[in-house]
């Protein structure tokens, strides 16, 4: 592996393209964030990527979104535009869960979300639906160079989805952008499968991992490589609200499925966007040799103190994928049911090459994933499992979990010149913990940074299936046992918990009732936050239709600002040591 201290940054500037002798770039990715070359970042990981099998890729990094005139940057480029609106959805980035301008984006230069200027919605550095704004402005660029829409905000807008600072339902950014093709999921397979076809002439046909558009003609002369699953489209869903919800859970157990059949919706305006079959996931040298390419691990010098960096810096990605499925989450649907871990010994070599930067204070922040305790796990049934659920209603009896594994993954780590501290600051899954009582200790004693967080949610049964959580009795037992490593070893550790406030189903009753559960527990409550309704989730389904997952019932949603903000007060008064009324 490369020293981070010794590598180059993608090209995001002409200079640094004239620099390297390049008369063209292939690609230009774009995104809404800072430039920052770290693996943790999907558009370094996509550029350094396609850079490994031989593109000349440069960065279009934050561009003004007010004229084309940035898309033209780097001239014209040869194979394609890659367009992203960043690490995270731009409206998610731009607004807090209730519709509210947020005033700090930590992917920002100085966290400041505006360009030099008024602030104005136009000069903020994201500006909303960026993958629709970007793409256009690309082809009004280059109106012949294809566009692949990517990333978090293309994969979950992929369908017919809930945007919450419009309340309201969208078409997919496929169709309302003038793009060719997007990429859903975790893209690297797809996007290269995309550069060697446009390398070559060919069409984009049937890439896995993808998505395309389709007029009506273009329908009926397609040829499927599989009878589609044909979803409830824009009309459907006009007429009966409550088939939003059944199409996303038919998006949902395809996903999980690994099914190969493709998936058909129509869109506002007779409008067709096919989703080709899923692409495979990498497998543990793929994803070894993608993590070990030569990330520089810094800010490039175009933008000066992004406060997103600072978090993890020093961090590593030991697993992708999640089996947990919750209702609010939407990373099985775009990272994938299936659970991939690096070998050891690349984590190791990593780990190695960040203690030799200049500049490293000794402690790695996190060994995680979306899921840390997921390494190193595994199914006896493997990727035939069509239910993909390995966490729900118990822990699947076919599922393995291997905390010798871990542990000697945690051990070694310790054991490397120059590194102090490993920390494992990723989210736990309570249950999985509790099945493996070696590595919680571990964990416990010598991998917590200060305080062990987990996140249960919620305490209360009803609220908790409709998250699909287990029960909340798992927590009382997990703060029990905790509490007893910490007595017998000596040392005090405080737990703290992360909850939600307003998801579909939860009343001010259910709160109160909470409320007294973490009281007589005596668990700490320093985070929570109000369920926003996010793009590709069961619960923003929920929240929508007003409905049940399960049973298709109404159920309670709190969507006025005065309903979210009792619920929220609960927790407050919590944090506050103050008495609720009942």
């Amino acid at each position: 592996m490369q020293n981070p201290a010794k590598a180059n940054f993608l090209p995001a500037t002409p200079e640094e393209c004239r620099k390297r002798g390049w008369e063209h770039v292939d690609i230009v990715l774009v995104t809404g964030d800072a430039y920052i070359d770290h693996p943790s970042f999907g558009i370094s990981l996509i550029g350094r990527w396609l850079e490994a099998n031989g593109y000349r890729v440069a960065i279009l990094s934050q561009p003004r979104h007010n004229n084309a005139q940035d898309f033209k940057k780097f001239g014209k480029p040869r194979l394609f535009f890659g367009i992203s609106a960043g690490n995270l959805d731009s409206v998610v980035a731009n607004y807090t869960g209730n519709a509210r301008v947020r005033t700090k984006d930590a992917y920002s230069p100085g966290g400041n979300p505006y360009f030099d200027g008024p602030k104005a919605r136009s000069n903020r550095r994201r500006p909303d639906r960026a993958v629709i704004k970007y793409g256009n402005l690309a082809r009004q660029a280059y109106p012949d160079v294809p566009i692949v829409l990517g990333g978090i905000e293309a994969s979950l807008r992929r369908f017919i989805h809930y945007d919450f600072q419009q309340e309201r339902l969208r078409n997919s950014v496929l169709a309302d952008s003038k793009a060719d093709i997007l990429v859903y999921g975790m893209g690297e397979k797809a996007v290269l499968a995309i550069a060697k076809r446009l390398e070559c002439g060919q069409t984009l046909d049937s890439i896995p991992g993808t998505c395309v558009r389709l007029s009506q003609k273009q329908l009926e002369q397609y040829r499927y490589e599989s009878e589609p699953i044909k979803l409830p489209g824009w009309h459907d869903i006009e007429r009966q609200k409550e088939l939003f919800l059944d199409a996303e859970l038919a998006i949902d157990k395809a996903a999980r499925s690994g099914t190969k059949r493709p998936l058909l919706q129509q869109q506002k305006g007779n409008i067709y966007v096919l989703q080709n079959r899923p692409a495979e996931p990498l497998n543990q040298a793929e994803l070894d040799a993608l993590y070990e390419l030569p990330f520089n691990r810094e800010t490039h010098p175009s933008f000066k103190n992004v406060p997103a960096l600072n978090t993890i810096r020093d961090s590593i990605t030991i697993v992708r994928g999640c089996s947990g499925n919750c209702s609010f989450c939407a990373i099985a649907r775009h990272q994938g049911p299936v659970i991939t871990s690096r070998s050891k010994k690349s984590i190791l070599r990593e780990m190695q090459a960040i203690s030799s930067k200049d500049g490293f204070k000794g402690t790695i922040t996190d060994l995680g994933g979306p899921t840390a305790n997921l390494y190193g796990t595994s199914c006896a049934v493997g990727y035939r499992c069509r239910k993909k659920d390995c966490l729900y209603p118990a822990v699947c009896k076919r599922f393995k979990a291997n905390e010798k594994e871990f542990i000697g993954l945690l051990r070694e780590s310790k054991k490397i010149p120059g590194v102090k501290h490993v920390f494992v600051s990723s989210g736990l899954r309570i249950e999985l913990l509790l099945k493996t009582p070696k590595l919680l200790k571990e964990i416990l004693l010598n991998h917590t940074p200060g305080m062990l967080k987990v996140a249960p949610e919620h305490t209360e049964e009803e609220v908790l299936r409709l998250m699909h959580k287990p029960d909340g009795l798992m927590l009382e037992e997990f703060l029990n046992r905790c509490r007893i490593i910490s007595k017998s070893a000596s040392k005090k550790v405080e737990i703290t918990a992360y909850f939600m406030t307003s998801h579909p189903g939860c009343t001010v009753a259910h709160m109160k009732h909470m409320y007294k559960k973490l009281k007589r527990l005596r668990l700490c409550v320093r985070q929570f936050q109000d369920f926003t309704p996010t793009p590709g989730t069961l619960s923003t389904a929920m929240y929508v239709t007003g409905l049940d997952r399960y049973k298709k019932e109404p159920i309670y949603i709190a969507r006025r600002r005065s309903e979210r903000r009792a619920q929220r007060k609960i927790l407050e008064m919590l944090m506050q040591n103050r008495k609720v009324k009942d």
